[in-house]
C-alpha cells in the first residue's frame, strides 16, 4: 500500500518571530529560510507581509531565493491584505496566501463584532480574491477548536467552493486535547461533503503542552499538513515543534507507518542552533530531540547500559539528527563504566585495580562540581598511574 505523505508547514519565519523578544530582520529571516529549505519543509510561512515594511519585504526575499519549497503569505481576510501579500509571493516559484478569519463565538463577538453571516461572506469573499492571485490559496477559521461544529463544517464547505485547497484548522489558543482535536478532523472529513478537494492542515498551540499530542492525533485522524515551528516557538507558549513531530513519526514508524515525510533528519540540529542563535531564543536543556541534554546521561545506570547497548536509553540516535555522539556526563551519579570509557577514548587503558583508586577521588571532587571536565578526569587518571 502506498504511504501517504505529510506535508510539513513550516511557520518559524511568521508564528514564531512572533514570540516576544525574536523579532528578526530581512538577512535573518533569509538565512533561515535557506535552511528550511535544506531540512526539506513543504512550505516556508515567510511572514505577515501586511504587518510591517520589514515583514514585506522579507516575504519578498524569500519569495525569490526559495526553490523547491512553497513560499506563504499570511493575511487577515481584509482585501489589503491580500493584496499586499499577493504582491509578497509574486516572485515565488510555488507562491501560497494564506487567509484567516475568526470563527468561534468568543472571537465573532468580542473581536471581530460580526454575526455568523457576516462572517462566512466575508471569508468566502476573501478566498475568492486570493484565488483571483495565486492557485494555492490556505483558509483558516481561527480558534476552530473552539467554534461550534455545525458553524465550522459549513464555513469550510463554502471556503473549498470558493477555492481554498487548503483547509487548516487551527487550535489557536491550545485549549484541544488530544482526543477531543483528532475527533474534530475526523469529523471535518466526515461532515464536509467537498473535504475531499481540499488538504486539511493542523496547526497547534502549546499552551497545556499538548501542541505535538494533537498534531500526531491529526495526522492519524486525517490532517496531511502539520503546522509547526523549530524548537516550539511562537506566541505565548509556542507552537507545536516540527522536530519532535518528524521524530516520533520517525520513531515510532510500526505505529505510523502509512505515513512518510521529506524532511532531513539529519538537518534538524542544525536547524535548531540557527533559530536559537538569530532570534535570540534560547533552547532549555531539557528540550526533547534538540536540548542540551536529550543526549546526554548522567546516571552511572543509564551510562553502564549505554556503554553495553545504545538503545538501553536511547531510542533515537543522536547522528540521525545531526549530531556526532552521545554524551556521557561525568558527575556524581556516575559510575565506573563511564569513567573507564572516557578515558579510553583518550588512548587511555586503566585496570580495575586503577579504576578502584581513581573512583573515591572522581566521587569526592563530583561533589564539588556540577560536572568534571576531561581535562580533570585525565589529571586523576595520571596521578593514580605514577602511584600504582
Amino acid at each position: 500500500m502506498a504511504k501517504q505523505k505529510i506535508m510539513f508547514f513550516d511557520t518559524t519565519l511568521r508564528d514564531g518571530e512572533q514570540s516576544p523578544g525574536a523579532s528578526m530582520n530581512v538577512e535573518k529571516k533569509a538565512r533561515i529560510a535557506r535552511q528550511l529549505e535544506k531540512l526539506g519543509v513543504d512550505v516556508i510561512e515567510a511572514g505577515f507581509p501586511i504587518a510591517s515594511p520589514g515583514d514585506f519585504q522579507a516575504v519578498k526575499e524569500i519569495s525569490g531565493i526559495i526553490e523547491k519549497s512553497e513560499v506563504c503569505a499570511l493575511a487577515r481576510s481584509l482585501p489589503k491584505d491580500i493584496q499586499s501579500a499577493a504582491k509578497a509571493v509574486e516572485g515565488a516559484k510555488k507562491p501560497r496566501i494564506h487567509v484567516f478569519l475568526a470563527t468561534s463565538p468568543i472571537h465573532m463577538q468580542f473581536k471581530l463584532c460580526k454575526s455568523k453571516g457576516e462572517v462566512v461572506k466575508q471569508a468566502v469573499d476573501s478566498v475568492k480574491l486570493a484565488r483571483q492571485y495565486c492557485n494555492n490559496v490556505e483558509f483558516s477559521p481561527e480558534d476552530a477548536s473552539r467554534t461550534e461544529k455545525e458553524f465550522l463544517f459549513d464555513i469550510i464547505e463554502r471556503a473549498i467552493d470558493a477555492g481554498a485547497s487548503t483547509i487548516n484548522i487551527p487550535d489557536t489558543v491550545g485549549y484541544a486535547m488530544p482526543a477531543e482535536y483528532g475527533a474534530l478532523i475526523r469529523k471535518v472529513r466526515e461532515r464536509v461533503p467537498n473535504i475531499e478537494n481540499a488538504v486539511i492542515s493542523c496547526h497547534c498551540h502549546n499552551d497545556l503542552g499538548l501542541a505535538v499530542a494533537n498534531s500526531l492525533e491529526a495526522v492519524k485522524n486525517g490532517a496531511r499538513q502539520v503546522e509547526c515551528t523549530i524548537n516550539g516557538i511562537g506566541e505565548r507558549a509556542g507552537n507545536a515543534a516540527l522536530e519532535e513531530i518528524v521524530m516520533a513519526l520517525q520513531t515510532r514508524k510500526d505505529f505510523f507507518q502509512e505515513f512518510e515525510h521529506s524532511i532531513n533528519t539529519r538537518e534538524i540540529i542544525n536547524s535548531s542552533r540557527m533559530v536559537s542563535e538569530l532570534s535570540g531564543l534560547f533552547v532549555q536543556r531539557n528540550k526533547a530531540i534538540v536540548g542540551k541534554n536529550a543526549f546526554a546521561h548522567s546516571a552511572g545506570i543509564h551510562q553502564d547500559g549505554l556503554i553495553k547497548k545504545k538503545s538501553t536509553y536511547e531510542i533515537i540516535s543522536p547522528q540521525e539528527i545531526g549530531l556526532e555522539e552521545t554524551e556521557l556526563v561525568l558527575g556524581k551519579h556516575s559510575g565506573k563504566h563511564a569513567i573507564k570509557n572516557r578515558l579510553e577514548s583518550f588512548g587511555i587503558k586503566i585496570t580495575e585495580q586503577e579504576a578502584e583508586a581513581i573512583f573515591p577521588k572522581f566521587k569526592a571532587m563530583a561533589d564539588e562540581k556540577k560536572e568534571v571536565s576531561n581535562e580533570e578526569l585525565l589529571a586523576l587518571a595520571k596521578g593514580i598511574k605514577s602511584l600504582i
